[in-house]
């Protein structure tokens, strides 16, 4: 009998595609392993969005129905309403225009390195190289908003964070890497303005009447991988969030360093002991520079 190759899924015949066409241009090769990374990213972050589509889904449409005493044909019916196909499509193509807006941001960026080295390297350009920042910021007393005020309470003010800490990144050059239940992980590309930000994100939270905010952030080498950052300064980043008060920015000595230019100014409160960190670590606080 003749033995058949097993059927493939969508994603592994993407893959052994872009792997033979990889293959026949050393030119414009991609690694099997890069190729891998973005099918796994990609895939995880569109189950993010058929999970939250799902539920809106729910929510919005059949528990409503269900109250009202809807029947399953009538509930069946609404997959193939004019509306629910009208928007169906609207989302397809807003999917594929976001997307293709991060991927337009994403290359610019990567375009733009690539000029400043080969200026650089040619002698045409002076940059002061600069690693880095990661940053933490925590929300204080999550736990027991979400004990007192229930699920609903905390999700709200996790929404109502990430538009208020997504903006002010923007705005200074970084982006928000995870979402962490009680606070998010940010990266910085320079890390003077990502001091600005962190304390623009403080500020903006207290004004908003959420509860104080906590930032740590530490300049350094790190390693991306499938979307997320690792490594040494992403550890220490963490920790010094973590020893900051409520409605405290603090940075490492790296930061302070790489900071001149920008409007803020420093408070150093010495070498500190940070837990599962070996030695002590400068620590400053950050403030704005009219303060």
């Amino acid at each position: 009998m003749e033995r058949r190759p097993p059927r493939m899924i969508g994603c592994e015949r993407m893959s052994l595609r872009s792997s033979r066409s990889s293959r026949s241009s050393s030119r414009w090769a991609f690694r099997p392993l890069s190729i891998e990374r973005t099918l796994r990213v990609l895939g995880d972050s569109l189950r993010r969005v058929a999970a939250t589509q799902s539920d809106a889904w729910w929510s919005d449409l059949m528990e409503p129905m269900l109250a009202r005493g809807a029947t399953v044909i009538e509930l069946g019916a609404t997959s193939f309403s004019p509306e629910t196909l009208t928007l169906s499509k609207a989302q397809d193509e807003a999917v594929l225009a976001i997307w293709h807006a991060q991927q337009a941001q994403s290359w610019t960026a990567n375009i733009i390195g690539g000029f400043e080295k080969t200026l650089t390297d040619a002698g045409l350009m002076m940059t002061v190289p600069r690693p880095p920042a990661i940053c933490f910021l925590d929300i204080t007393g999550y736990t027991r908003l979400t004990l007192e005020h229930g699920d609903e309470a905390a999700a709200d003010l996790a929404e109502r964070l990430s538009r208020l800490v997504s903006r002010s990144a923007l705005d200074h050059g970084g982006r928000a890497v995870k979402w962490l239940g009680d606070g998010v992980m940010l990266y910085f590309r320079d890390p003077g303005p990502g001091v600005s930000a962190a304390l623009e994100m403080v500020k903006g939270v207290s004004s908003a009447g959420l509860p104080p905010a906590h930032v740590g952030l530490h300049a350094g080498p790190v390693l991306f991988q499938q979307g997320d950052y690792f490594g040494r300064t992403v550890n220490l980043a963490s920790r010094i969030a973590e020893y900051a008060r409520p409605g405290e920015v603090l940075v490492s000595q790296e930061v302070v360093d790489a900071s001149a230019g920008v409007e803020v100014t420093f408070t150093e409160i010495g070498a500190v002991e940070l837990k599962g960190i070996s030695g002590t670590v400068r620590l400053h606080t950050a403030h704005h520079a009219n303060r």
